[in-house]
C-alpha cells in the first residue's frame, strides 16, 4: 500500500505572495561549521549598514525529504558578528516549533562563540545542559539557549535540524532579518511527486539561483517507485535590516521571504490530483476540531442566569452589549493568541482566565443561547500578519472572535479579550485583514474583509481668554469617538487621573490643568466627553507681543514621519478626522498682528487634507482646523508625496497667532 495516500487529507497550505524573477550569479559565501575567517573576526562594522549593532554573516537552510518521502528535514546554520554591546541580544536564541501530535522536533543543536584573543581565535562551546525546552501550549513548544562568553567583537554561530513527520510541512524562509544580512541561502530538494508553489515576497535581486534534477526511487511494499528530485537554491546578498517604522504593519507582512503552498500530489502510478484547499474545507476543519467547534455548545456554570436576563431584553443590541460586558468584565486574558482553545471554555470560565479564543467562544455560546444570530470567526491580529484571501490556510489565523448579524445593515465583530474593547467596534488590531466565519447549519463558510468604514473622530473646542500678562485661561471640551475613545479610556483607567493629566500636558511645563471631568466613560455607544480646565503660560510673550499656537490637546503635536525614505507601507489602521476649534478673547489694547493664512491643502489623490480658518471677530480670535485622513493605508511607493504633505501639514499646525499691544 502506498504510504502517501492516507496523509493526503492532512495537507496544509502556507501563506504566500507573488513570485519575482531572480538574477542568476555564482556566489559562494557560506562556510562549514567552525571554519571562521580572521577577517570576519576583525570586522568592525557592516559594510552596507554602518550603524548596525550586529550583522548576520550568513544563514543557510537546506531542506530535503526522507527516504520514504513521508518526512522533511531542514538543516539550519547561522553565523552572526556582534559589533557592540547593543548587539549582544542576538546571542539569545529561541526556536519555536509545532510539537502538537509530534509533528515537528529539533535535533542536532550545536552552538559556539568565537573571540579574537591575542590575534588567535578562542572558541567557547555551548554547554548542552543550558539548552532549555518550554511547552508553550498543547500545540507549540520552544527551545532556547544563550551563547556563552559573548562580547563586542564576538562571532556566534549555531546549527540544528528541524524535523517534520509529515510531507506537507514545508518550512518557510526569511531572507531578511531585524539586523542586516550579508548572505542568505535557501536550498530545497523536492520530489516531483509533490508540487509546492513557491510564493515569494522579494524585491531585492537574487544573486544566486540554480536548479537541477536527478532520478531517484523509493521502496514501498517491496516495489521500487521512480521519481525525479528537483533541486533549487536561492541566494540573496547585502540585505538591509527591516526597521521598525512609525505606523507600519507587522514584521511578517513586510519581511522579504518565501512561503510554500502545496498545490497538488501525483500519486505514484496514478493521475495527478489537486489539493488546493478551499475556505469551506478550512471552515469544516474548524468545526470538526475539538478545540474549536467542540467548544461551541459546551455549557458553563451559571449561564442560565445570564441567558435569562439577556432573553428578557428587547433588542439584539441590548443583548449583545449586556453579554459582551459580562464576559469582558468576568474574564482575564492570559495574553495568548491561538485560533484554538487550550484548556477549553468550561475550565477557562471556572478559572476566569483564558486565551483569546476561549474568552470569545464563551461569548459566542452565551449569545447563541440568548437568541442572537452569531457565528464563530477566526481572524489574524496585526502582529501576526494580514490574511491572504487567495491562500487557504488555517495557519494564517491566530484568534477566534464572534461575528454577529444584527440586521441587514449592522454587523459586529466581537472580541471580549481587551478590557477596553467596545462591542460595536472591531478591535483596531484586526482591521485591514480578513476573517473566516463559519455557519455549519447551512454549510456556509465565508472570508470577509475587516475594515472601519466610518472615520474615527476627535474634536477639540477651546473657550479661553488671553490675559495681558501672556497667560491663557479657560476650558477645553474634547469629544472622542470610536478608537480614540478606547485609547483615552484605557489610558485613564490604567494610569490613573494624575498620570493621565501629565499625558494631556504632553511634557509642557507651561500648561497647568486644574480639573478634568469624563462623561460617557462606560457608555459604549456614546463618544467620550472630556472637560478640561487649564491655564497656559504662552511661551515667548512679552510686554508688546503675545504668541498663541491653537493646536492644544490633540495628538498632532509632533510629526512622526521625519525620515525622507520609507521601507514599509504606512498603516494607520483606520481613517480619521481631527478638528480643532477655538474662541479666544483678546486682551484689551491688543490687536492681531499676524494671523495664519486661511488655507485648504489636499493631496493629489485626496487621501489626506487639512483646512484652516483663522479670523478676528468682535474682540476674539476664532479658529477652526479640520484634518482628514481619508484612507487607512498608504503605499510606500508614493511616500515622497506623503512625506512632503505631512511635513507641510505640521508646519501649518505649528504656526502661531501674534497679538500686538496697540
Amino acid at each position: 500500500m502506498n504510504k502517501l495516500l492516507p496523509l493526503l487529507a492532512l495537507c496544509a497550505i502556507s501563506l504566500s505572495v507573488n513570485a519575482q524573477s531572480p538574477v542568476a550569479a555564482d556566489v559562494t559565501v557560506t562556510q562549514a561549521y567552525g571554519k571562521i575567517n580572521t577577517a570576519d573576526l576583525e570586522l568592525k562594522a557592516c559594510e552596507f549598514e554602518k550603524d548596525a549593532n550586529a550583522e548576520v554573516l550568513f544563514e543557510k537552510g537546506n531542506v530535503y525529504f526522507g527516504a520514504d518521502l513521508g518526512t522533511i528535514t531542514e538543516e539550519f546554520h547561522e553565523r552572526v558578528k556582534i559589533f557592540n554591546d547593543n548587539g549582544k541580544s542576538v546571542a539569545d536564541v529561541h526556536i519555536r516549533y509545532y510539537s502538537g501530535d509530534h509533528l515537528e522536533y529539533v535535533t542536532g543543536i550545536q552552538a559556539e562563540t568565537v573571540n579574537l584573543v591575542d590575534g588567535k581565535p578562542e572558541v567557547t562551546k555551548l554547554d548542552k545542559k543550558l539548552v532549555y525546552t518550554k511547552i508553550i501550549d498543547k500545540y507549540y513548544s520552544e527551545i532556547s539557549f544563550t551563547l556563552p562568553n559573548v562580547k563586542a567583537g564576538s562571532i556566534i554561530e549555531y546549527k540544528y535540524d528541524l524535523n517534520s513527520t509529515a510531507f506537507y510541512d514545508m518550512p518557510d524562509w526569511d531572507f531578511q532579518e531585524k539586523i542586516p544580512v550579508r548572505y542568505s541561502e535557501f536550498s530545497t530538494a523536492i520530489p516531483d511527486i509533490f508540487y509546492f508553489r513557491a510564493n515569494t515576497r522579494i524585491w531585492s535581486p537574487l544573486v544566486k539561483h540554480t536548479t537541477s534534477g536527478d532520478g531517484r526511487s523509493f521502496m514501498d511494499g517491496g516495489q521500487a517507485y521512480p521519481y525525479s528530485l528537483e533541486n533549487e537554491t536561492r541566494g540573496m546578498a547585502n540585505i538591509h535590516s527591516l526597521p521598525d517604522e512609525p505606523y507600519m504593519s507587522s514584521y511578517r507582512d513586510n519581511v522579504q521571504g518565501i512561503r510554500f503552498q502545496l498545490v497538488s500530489i501525483k500519486p505514484v502510478g496514478g493521475f495527478a490530483k489537486s489539493y488546493s484547499d478551499t475556505w469551506a474545507k478550512v471552515g469544516g476543519h474548524l468545526i470538526d476540531n475539538e478545540d474549536f467547534g467542540g467548544q461551541l455548545k459546551r455549557k458553563i456554570n451559571g449561564e442560565e442566569t445570564i441567558i435569562a436576563k439577556a432573553k428578557a431584553m428587547k433588542t439584539a443590541d441590548e443583548k449583545i452589549a449586556y453579554i459582551f460586558n459580562e464576559v469582558r468584565n468576568a474574564m482575564k486574558w492570559n495574553g495568548e493568541d491561538n485560533w484554538h482553545t487550550d484548556q477549553g471554555t468550561y475550565r477557562a470560565w471556572e478559572n476566569k482566565t483564558g486565551n483569546s479564543t476561549e474568552i470569545n467562544l464563551i461569548l459566542y455560546h452565551l449569545l447563541k443561547q440568548s437568541g442572537v444570530e452569531v457565528y464563530p470567526m477566526v481572524v489574524s491580529t496585526r502582529e501576526h500578519g494580514k490574511v491572504q484571501p487567495f491562500y487557504t490556510s488555517l495557519a494564517q489565523f491566530n484568534r477566534g472572535v464572534v461575528y454577529a448579524l444584527v440586521d441587514t445593515a449592522t454587523r459586529y465583530v466581537l472580541d471580549a479579550t481587551g478590557k477596553y474593547n467596545l462591542y460595536n467596534e472591531t478591535p483596531s488590531e484586526l482591521l485591514n485583514s480578513s476573517g473566516l466565519w463559519v455557519d455549519k447549519a447551512n454549510n456556509k463558510y465565508d472570508i470577509i474583509m475587516l475594515t472601519k468604514q466610518v472615520p474615527a473622530r476627535e474634536s477639540v473646542f477651546i473657550n479661553a481668554e488671553i490675559k495681558p500678562n501672556g497667560k491663557l485661561e479657560g476650558n477645553a471640551q474634547v469629544s472622542s469617538s470610536s478608537y480614540n475613545k478606547i485609547a483615552a479610556v484605557k489610558r485613564y483607567k490604567t494610569d490613573g487621573e494624575k498620570k493621565y493629566i501629565d499625558f494631556l500636558r504632553n511634557d509642557d511645563n507651561n500648561l497647568k490643568i486644574s480639573g478634568i471631568k469624563m462623561d460617557n466613560i462606560d457608555a459604549d455607544a456614546e463618544p467620550l466627553m472630556q472637560t478640561i480646565n487649564f491655564n497656559l503660560d504662552l511661551a515667548g510673550s512679552d510686554d508688546t507681543y503675545i504668541y498663541l499656537n491653537p493646536n492644544l490637546f490633540t495628538p498632532l503635536g509632533k510629526n512622526p514621519f521625519l525620515s525622507e525614505n520609507r521601507t514599509t507601507d504606512v498603516d494607520f489602521e483606520y481613517s480619521r478626522i481631527y478638528s480643532i476649534n477655538g474662541i479666544y478673547k483678546m486682551p484689551a489694547g491688543y490687536k492681531a498682528d499676524v494671523l495664519p493664512q486661511n488655507i485648504s491643502m489636499v493631496m493629489p489623490d485626496k487621501s489626506f487634507g487639512i483646512k484652516r480658518i483663522v479670523a478676528e471677530q468682535d474682540g476674539s480670535l476664532v479658529v477652526r482646523y479640520t484634518i482628514n485622513y481619508n484612507v487607512a493605508e498608504y503605499s510606500k511607493e508614493n511616500y515622497a508625496d506623503f512625506f512632503a504633505f505631512f511635513k507641510k501639514m505640521h508646519e501649518l499646525l505649528s504656526e502661531q497667532i501674534v497679538l500686538k499691544k496697540g
